[in-house]
């Protein structure tokens, strides 16, 4: 069975309409981490602005530490309802939980009580990510023919990075037009807020789509998976789902170290303004963003394992000359620009390197009848725990001994390790047909 058979004529509107919504998931996501300085003097003790910081950045890390839940329990929705309504659900809870850091009362008017209700949104936001990501890459891959699989998620895959541009676009252009003092005592909040109108949006683009032919066959059969969760992890598939953990926490932690902590190490280390770090790794991420559907569609043609061990092994070598090279062209007061852009961009093509195959590659990796649940748990570990752990390690590394190699221990170390393990376990999937897995699997149930 040819995949262009059951592929439908609108699948390119498709994969717009789900990264639209994907992008506008990731903005509500990360604008928690965008406004991480101001937060920490809005719902902690001022006194100690370090902890206040770390603090804050710790709430950011549990939002990825309970990632790998979400996407258990929603992975489970999605295997046995659909993978259209499941991720309306987790789009809708995003929302409304981005919506309502924007209304919280500060620590000066309830105290510690607006740090526990901040703790609770971060949950819920981290829950619902749990759910998106392995309900839209499952969509795209299931619309989209087998030759040209990394190229079209790579379209996907920029969704999270474009969620960050968007988000330190928000906050520039607010922190631009209500001046400094403004936006430290009030105007915080409208990038927050702006998530209610935003999720609309994308719930309202959502809603015009279709379940995935694989999905709707899947059902009319009678295929569908009785239980998401054994099949996933009490069987061999088990065995598939730790290896792509692998391979998704080295993943994570180049994604991570090269585009959050870009940003912060420009706000923490280099000690530049908020506005003049947004633009550097604003723009910087905008000129490299269409790595990841450049490496997607060069995984496309020698293969995903090749592409994203590239990744691993450049970020591993070159991570800390880059920062170095960083921190010596942003002095406070002598900051060359295009070099900074420059050199941020070099680390958004790692990401594009690693994380532009990865959607194929997961899709590819496991069959349709436990899909969402199979991809969405390593991808949600890798990066919600690996990935997730780069901002408050790094952080905390460098504030404790204001050392850049002992910052960069982590983001180095981990993906060496999984270059390695990778090297030896992680198969290459670019062959693996999944139109034809899933017709094979049916005519062998018949």
């Amino acid at each position: 069975m040819n995949s262009a058979d059951h592929i439908p004529k609108n699948f390119r509107t498709v994969i717009v309409a789900a990264s639209v919504g994907n992008i506008i998931e990731w903005y509500d996501f990360y604008i928690f981490g965008s406004l991480a300085a101001v937060l920490s003097v809005k719902f902690f003790e001022k006194s100690n602005p370090v902890a206040a910081l770390l603090s804050t950045i710790a709430l950011f890390t549990a939002g990825f530490l309970v990632r790998p839940l979400g996407a258990f329990l929603f992975g489970w929705l999605g295997d046995k309802v659909g993978r259209k309504y499941t991720f309306l659900i987790t789009l809708s809870g995003m929302g409304l939980g981005t919506g309502a850091i924007g209304l919280i009362p500060t620590y000066q008017a309830i105290g510690v009580t607006a740090a526990f209700i901040l703790f609770g949104l971060r949950m819920i936001q981290g829950l619902c990510l749990g759910g998106e990501y392995g309900g839209a890459i499952t969509y795209v891959a299931e619309h989209v023919s087998d030759e040209r699989r990394g190229y079209y998620t790579g379209w996907l895959q920029t969704s999270p990075t474009l969620g960050i541009v968007v988000s330190l676009a928000v906050v520039a252009i607010c922190r631009g037009y209500f001046g400094k003092e403004d936006f430290q005592a009030w105007a915080w909040r409208i990038p927050f807020l702006v998530s209610f109108l935003l999720v609309a949006i994308a719930i309202y683009i959502r809603l015009q789509l279709q379940e995935t032919p694989i999905f709707k066959e899947i059902k009319a059969k009678g295929q569908m998976t009785k239980n998401p969760w054994k099949e996933a992890f009490l069987s061999r598939n088990i065995r598939y789902v730790l290896i792509a953990s692998i391979v998704v926490l080295g993943e994570g932690v180049v994604w991570y170290s090269g585009q959050f902590w870009a940003l912060y190490f420009l706000q923490q280390v280099s000690k530049i303004d908020l506005l003049q770090s947004t633009y550097i790794v604003g723009i910087a991420l905008l000129i490299a963003s269409p790595s990841l559907i450049l490496f997607g569609r060069l995984s496309d043609n020698i293969g995903r394992k090749p592409v994203i061990l590239g990744g691993f092994l450049l970020a591993a070598v070159t991570y800390y000359p880059l920062y170095a090279w960083l921190g010596t062209v942003t002095q406070p007061g002598n900051i060359n620009y295009p070099i900074a852009i420059v050199i941020v961009a070099i680390l958004v093509c790692y990401v594009g390197m690693v994380y532009g195959p990865i959607g194929a590659f997961l899709a590819e990796y496991f069959p349709a009848r436990i899909r969402y649940t199979s991809v969405s748990v390593p991808y949600h570990i890798g990066n919600g725990w690996g990935g997730g752990l780069v901002p408050l390690i790094t952080t905390a590394a460098y504030q404790t001994t204001h050392s850049l190699g002992s910052a960069l221990y982590y983001p180095i170390a981990v993906p060496a390790v999984c270059f390695v393990l990778a090297l030896v376990l992680m198969p290459e999937t670019r062959h693996i047909s999944i139109w034809k897995e899933h017709h094979e699997r049916s005519a062998a149930k018949a």
